[in-house]
């Protein structure tokens, strides 16, 4: 269904599990960067009025999420941490060229955001099924479901708003290859994409 070229390493639940401070820090940053981005986009396309609406909903959910990820962090006596650079994101969008109009840049945008909610939503589901404790398998089953909403809407869009279906397919299909390699240099480091 998400379209991933390489699942996660088995090995990535036990890091994740050994790191639970470290992996709920990271994805409290990964809430709020997502609430961020979804907000920049109602602002570089303001007159994209479908986009708008849709981006305010997601940047209220993405907030929300945060809010409950910091709950668990201070239920677990973990303080929030500071941010760490998301090496993922920052080498996943250095794949397609700067510049280009106005319109393909939305279509990029779009793209890697469904590409950062699937991984998102996989590595949730290894957590749902992983977690030793109930209420945190719980928690990620949930957001697991949301993520990929989440991902089928970015897609959604991206297809929308690009020139051709095909064209936005085969970029799709690019962008997935490049992860797959990305994911498979970063697979096991205790943060949700690395």
């Amino acid at each position: 269904m998400l379209g991933l070229k390489l699942p996660s390493d088995p090995l990535w639940a036990r890091i994740a599990k050994n790191n639970l401070q470290e992996i709920l820090t990271d994805h409290a940053y990964c809430e709020q960067k997502a609430a961020s981005s979804a907000i920049s986009l109602v602002i570089s396309f303001p007159e994209k009025s479908e986009l708008v609406k849709i981006m305010l909903e997601i940047a209220k959910e993405e907030i929300i999420h945060f809010q409950m990820v910091h709950e668990l962090i201070l239920e677990r006596g973990f303080s929030l941490g500071r941010e760490r650079k998301d090496e993922y994101v920052i080498k996943l969008k250095s794949f397609f060229p700067k510049g280009g109009d106005r319109n393909n840049h939305l279509v990029n945008r779009l793209l890697y955001g469904a590409l950062i909610e699937a991984r998102s939503c996989e590595r949730f589901k290894i957590l749902s099924t992983e977690l030793e404790e109930k209420k945190l398998r719980l928690f990620y089953k949930k957001l697991m479901i949301s993520e990929a909403h989440h991902y089928n809407i970015f897609l959604k869009l991206a297809r929308k708003y690009g020139k051709s279906k095909e064209k936005v397919n085969q970029k799709w299909e690019s962008l997935l290859e490049f992860e797959k390699n990305l994911i498979g240099e970063l697979n096991n480091k205790e943060s949700i994409h690395g």
